[in-house]
């Protein structure tokens, strides 16, 4: 088999997502919320925004967690957040923090996009 034809069967049952992606989270208040997040390969782990946590009502947190940034890092609660992305329902850990200040409320990390997905840039 050629190596082309191993590339095209490994990669066949894969989500080609984009870099902003609809996603539907799923609060435990029994309100579902729709909403595009950004999608980004050099984040470990995926965010929310404080705001929207507490308004579907998710968590309890279930453990805190350093995460390092550009200009040093910061200590953020984790939650269990239940939603979908591109058709398929996921429950990943998400850390909180203040995105008010952001053009995106949620940003989902490589613990979601290990799941099945390639990004391609230039889909819309």
């Amino acid at each position: 088999m050629s190596d082309n034809k191993i590339l095209k069967e490994a990669y066949k049952e894969r989500i080609i997502i984009g870099l902003i992606e609809d996603i539907e989270i799923f609060g435990s208040n029994g309100n579902n919320k729709k909403i595009q997040a950004r999608i980004d390969t050099g984040a470990t782990r995926s965010s929310i925004d404080k705001e929207l946590a507490e308004q579907l009502n998710l968590g309890p947190v279930t453990r805190t967690k350093f995460v390092k940034q550009a200009l040093g890092g910061t200590v953020r609660p984790i939650i269990v957040v239940e939603f979908k992305l591109a058709g398929k329902h996921l429950k990943k850990e998400f850390t909180i923090a203040n995105r008010s200040h952001m053009k995106y409320r949620v940003l989902i990390g490589q613990n979601a996009l290990n799941q099945g997905f390639l990004i391609d840039p230039h889909k819309e």
